[in-house]
């Protein structure tokens, strides 16, 4: 290794001729980064500042303030203390945890040592250029730079050097043939990239999270206004009423009627808190934790051959994944393998890849690659003719190869003579090196400026010139070289319709054949790319270079200045031909696609590859089908072209129009809802590049949308990240509907994050995708799990979970409200005190969770034979306003129930011994115990999966309660506590009656009877999907299997006679055999499926 001498700068300060910053700064800076949000000093004081920004702990806290206030608070304070304490205590635990184990990942990702990320090698660029050679970048970038232009320069000598990201060698390099250099390490310790893009993630909240905030101020002004009747009622108590206790309870001076009510209102917001529990939130974060740990444990959804299981990377929107609408993906990686490897290609006009009768009948398919002592044994090849054609020496292969080993940026390295290892920036990149290397032309080593081939067992090296490399806006890349003899060549290669606008004009003929050759490599899901050539002038390429090395220090328009010299250079290119490489799917693609169809999920591709790949690439995977109706194609070239093109497809679709707002519906700032159009059959869409621009203009957006809508599938072609992005926002603004995106690099990581829930796929373009995602997986086919089983129950679950707290809650309160209008409206409360405290945190808190945690409506086996089970939680039907209105009334009876049943049975009733019952504590104890066997039962029958554990803590749950009353309410307790434990001998004298267990056996029948004869009516007259499976379930129907055991489907005879599948242009000879293979194939695939 190499020695380096360098200087740790926090800010890249320049040397050589441009200002150096004070060097008592300097060194004052240090490389340290802090990644923690808390340190043991600020951890109290911050976390409870954070944690009273809420609005539930800052409205109980003051309701704690209320209570020590003594003419207010009919109440302990300890009712109120030990809940908010235990929130708060159990809050700051989770956020201390996270903060420690988001500290051990970053350091796991990237440990201290390498957060001097980028070493700029100063004086050895200049004197020892050919000496520094980055050959092991960190697998994690995979090979990606992504570092900010520098728009500086470094005079050295009297000659300017431009300090552009060629000269900054990323992390993880290794430096070779040089025994020193100097080395200024750049944007260290809190600049380095991961801390600049570690910035404050957007909080991403669900659709019921959103909800719940609308209903808590709707239940803070039903509060309000439950306790301005009873204050109201207090007043006019205390002016008919309350004069007659003057004579032994005298008021205080100053205490009126209205006094004594504003205080009245003030105690009953402290009664009837309960309405808002603040266990509520405490529960909602150990339901999702719960669910998060569900995913991490699946071992259906791990992948043994990366050894990568599932990871919930966020608690937060569990529930969010079963509710999704839409999905938008990546193909490449996602859908995909992105495993390359080289398939066919088109060499001057001619095709090759096909398998030779000849060998095909001599059973000999791949070629001998003996001839070559450099072939990498792992490479195939099946078309013996392009091997012939190198051998005898034909000039345009030779040219062909020559290209693929001198264009590109990857890096070889050669541990044993003649075993090459190459490690390129992409997949497509390492394959068409590959080939070529095959096929005698053998990428050896690279230099700064040199790179060094063996063609045909030659060794040579060409002079490396420049590197006009690709981008998402070029879509090609250029690499201009001076061979041995001394002649100049720029040789390109990139997307056909970027070459094709730069090729010369004698080449039409050419082009024409080479497009035909392109249509047929990509109608069989090829990703192909054009090569071509140009032959420069000396003097010529000196003035552009000169005026290259100009633009290239500039520091105004650096990048629009050397774009305009790539475009002048790269024009009047000869054609070579082109490749065609086939990336194959992932397994279990076409099955998860079609599932999630089922699933009424829309599913959109975004991919980089050209119409023709992606088009076929749909059909491969499922995503279009030849029983659609029709698949629109969307391609013009103009505003008004597009605009029509949409506007023709979406009038075939739908003959009518509708409105195309939802009534009185907006998102916000008056953006209005777009409503679902429904149509009669299914359609695709399939929209290009230049296309998707136009129709993502601010005037055209809402045709695109509309359209896109309507189809069952869209495929966007030759998209750029940026656009990805752009129509997920699109989707969002205008559609009230959940969004997910998911992709494997760093091009998806604006559309992950710009949906409602991000996936990344964990596959060969590193760990970008992944790191900014909610979820990750290590294969497509692990979403219909995550959605249709995980995330259906996460919704499934919060959902029961919400309707039974609010119910359970409704009703303990409500009670309290009706005791109002008995007991003078002075604030008494109903129950004990010590029942109010431990009613959410003991004797109610294990069930609902038991229920959240381990309930399902039918297993997962069920979940993915029926996928149309996932539909009812897009359309919000398990939890929503008018489900929480239902709730609410549901309450009410039952409060009344549970408050005026016991209280007419206790009234002027005397014990078997003929002792007077009806006293305020016996009365207490028989409402808060019918209270508890009515939730409890009501508990039972939301349940729909019942194991050991729900059992326990059900049982369990009121087996405590009776310990605990029958504990608190001894004569022992008393004597230590008189004034906290009054109910002395209540429990044991009250319930030994027979009428009191005959009191809780009505109110508990009374309060359960509407809810058993609205679900019987309701499953008889209009079930619910979920009704109908169970009962198939219940029935056994899944058991019967029949007899019948021919392998066909309706309908296919009618395919075959339609000619629907001849529907694209037939293509000559072999080819027009395989096309139409190939769609039998997937007809086949279809039937069997």
């Amino acid at each position: 290794m190499p020695i380096i001498q360098s200087t740790f700068l926090s800010h890249p300060g320049m040397l050589c001729g441009l200002p150096r910053p004070s060097f008592a700064a300097l060194w004052r800076k240090t490389n340290a980064i802090k990644t923690s949000k808390y340190n043991p000093f600020t951890f109290l004081p911050l976390n409870l500042f954070e944690q009273f920004q809420r609005i539930a702990n800052a409205y109980f806290l003051f309701l704690l303030v209320l209570q020590v206030i003594p003419q207010i608070s009919s109440l302990s304070w300890f009712t109120t203390v030990v809940p908010l304490v235990l929130v708060l205590t159990v809050t700051a635990a989770k956020d201390a945890t996270d903060d420690i184990v988001s500290k051990c990942v970053l350091c796991t990702i990237s440990p201290l040592k390498n957060f001097t990320t980028w070493i700029l090698d100063v004086l050895s660029y200049i004197n020892y250029t050919h000496a520094c050679l980055n050959s092991s970048f960190h697998s994690e970038y995979n090979l990606k730079p992504a570092v900010s232009p520098l728009s500086r320069t470094l005079t050295y000598a009297g000659q300017k050097y431009p300090l552009d990201n060629e000269k900054i060698l990323l992390r993880g390099c290794t430096l070779r043939n040089t025994e020193w250099c100097f080395g200024l390490v750049l944007f260290a310790g809190p600049e380095t990239k991961l801390m600049q893009n570690s910035g404050k993630t957007t909080f991403k909240r669900t659709s019921i999270d959103r909800l719940m905030n609308v209903l808590v101020l709707c239940i803070f002004g039903f509060l309000a206004f439950m306790c301005t009747i009873l204050a109201i009622g207090n007043c006019f108590w205390e002016m008919n009423e309350g004069s007659q206790f003057m004579v032994f309870l005298p008021r205080q001076d100053g205490n009126n009627a209205a006094f004594s009510a504003f205080l009245t209102f003030w105690s009953y917001v402290i009664i009837l808190n309960t309405v808002v529990p603040i266990s509520l939130y405490v529960s909602v974060e150990i339901i999702r934790l719960g669910n998060s740990f569900y995913i991490d444990w699946d071992r259906k959804m791990y992948f043994s051959r990366y050894n990568t299981p599932a990871e919930a990377r966020t608690t937060t929107l569990n529930e969010e994944l079963g509710q999704i609408k839409y999905i938008f993906s990546d193909k490449t990686g996602t859908l995909t393998q992105n495993v390359m490897t080289f398939n066919k290609c088109s060499i001057n006009g001619k095709s090759y890849g096909e398998i030779q009768k000849f060998y095909l009948q001599l059973r000999n398919y791949t070629v001998d690659f003996s001839f070559n002592p450099l072939a990498d044994p792992r490479f195939m090849f099946h078309d013996h003719a392009l091997v012939e054609a190198v051998k005898l020496e034909d000039p345009e292969v030779h040219a062909f190869f020559r290209l693929l080993a001198l264009c590109h940026t990857v890096m070889a390295e050669e541990k044993k003579e003649g075993e090459l290892f190459y490690q390129a920036q992409s997949p497509d990149e390492g394959a068409l090196v590959t080939a070529a290397r095959n096929f005698g032309f053998v990428f050896r080593s690279r230099t700064p400026d040199s790179v060094s081939i063996v063609e045909m067992g030659e060794e040579r090296s060409y002079e490396l010139l420049a590197i006009l490399d690709f981008n998402n806006v070029r879509k090609r890349m250029s690499i201009i070289v001076r061979s041995p003899e001394g002649k100049l060549c720029l040789y390109c290669k990139g997307a056909d319709t970027i070459i094709y606008e730069r090729l010369h004009q004698s080449c039409s003929k050419l082009m024409d054949v080479t497009t035909e050759h392109l249509n047929e490599f990509a109608g069989e899901g090829l990703r192909t790319l054009a090569l071509a050539y140009k032959n420069l002038d000396e003097e010529y390429f000196n003035q552009w270079k000169q005026r290259h090395h100009e633009a290239s220090t500039e520091l105004d328009n650096q990048e629009s200045k050397l774009d305009e010299l790539y475009e002048e250079i790269e024009k009047d290119l000869l054609l070579l031909g082109a490749t065609a490489i086939e990336d194959k799917l992932q397994d279990g693609v076409p099955q998860t696609i079609e599932q999630l169809s089922k699933a009424n999920i829309k599913i959109w591709v975004l991919t980089g590859d050209k119409q023709e790949t992606a088009e076929n690439i749909g059909y491969s995977c499922n995503l279009l089908r030849e029983e659609m109706n029709d698949v629109f194609i969307v391609s013009g070239n103009s505003p008004e072209d597009v605009r029509q093109e949409l506007r023709n497809a979406r009038t075939s679709m739908k003959p009518v129009e509708d409105s195309m707002f939802l009534p009185e519906r907006t998102l916000g700032k008056g953006v209005k809802l777009i409503a679902d159009e429904l149509v009669n059959g299914e359609y695709g869409l399939v929209i290009n590049g230049h296309s998707l621009a136009y129709a993502l203009e601010g005037s055209m957006e809402l045709e695109f949308l509309r359209t896109a809508c309507m189809c069952k599938a869209v495929i966007c072609c030759r998209v750029t990240p940026l656009q990805k992005a752009q129509v997920v926002e699109l989707v969002k603004k205008y559609k009230q509907a959940v969004t997910l995106a998911i992709g494997d690099g760093a091009n998806d990581v604006s559309m992950i994050k710009a949906a409602h829930i991000g996936v990344g796929i964990s596959g060969q373009e590193g760990m970008q995708a992944v790191l900014s995602s909610d979820y990750s997986f290590a294969q497509f086919r692990f979403l219909q799990r995550l959605l249709l089983v995980h995330g259906r129950w996460s919704y499934l679950r919060m959902c029961k979970f919400l309707r039974y707290f609010f119910y359970k809650n409704f009703t303990f309160t409500f009670v309290h409200f009706w005791y109002g209008f008995f007991c003078g409206f002075s604030a008494q409360t109903v129950y004990d005190e010590w029942f109010i405290t431990l009613y959410n945190l003991v004797y109610t808190a294990l069930p609902v969770l038991g229920m959240s945690l381990f309930d399902q409506d039918v297993n997962d086996v069920w979940s993915f034979q029926y996928p149309q089970l996932y539909i009812p939680g897009q359309l919000n039907l398990y939890f929503s306003k008018k489900a929480f209105f239902k709730c609410a009334l549901h309450s009410c009876y039952s409060s009344m129930v549970l408050f005026f049943i016991p209280y007419a049975a206790m009234h002027n009733t005397v014990r078997d011994d003929g002792k007077d019952v009806a006293d305020y504590q016996s009365f207490a104890l028989l409402t808060q115990t019918c209270l508890l066997f009515a939730v409890t039962i009501q508990l039972g029958l939301e349940m729909s999966y019942w194991t050991a554990v729900n059992t326990f803590f059900v049982l369990g749950s009121l087996a405590m309660y009776f310990a605990v009353t029958f504990t608190m309410y001894s004569n022992g307790m008393f004597l230590i506590l008189p004034s906290a434990f009054p109910f002395i001998g209540t429990a044991r004298n009250s319930l030994n009656q027979p009428n009191m267990w005959l009191t809780i056996l009505l109110t508990s029948i009374l309060c359960v009877l509407p809810v058993v004869t609205y679900r019987f009516l309701f499953i008889q007259l209009c079930p619910t999907i979920n009704d109908k499976v169970r009962m198939d379930l219940l029935n056994g129907s899944a058991s019967r299997r029949s007899g019948y055991a021919f392998s066909h489907a309706q309908g296919y005879g009618d395919l075959v006679t339609s000619g629907r599948f001849l529907r694209r242009p037939a293509l000559s000879g072999s080819s027009e055999f395989h096309a139409t293979l190939m769609n039998l194939r997937r007809r086949k695939q279809n039937i069997y499926m």
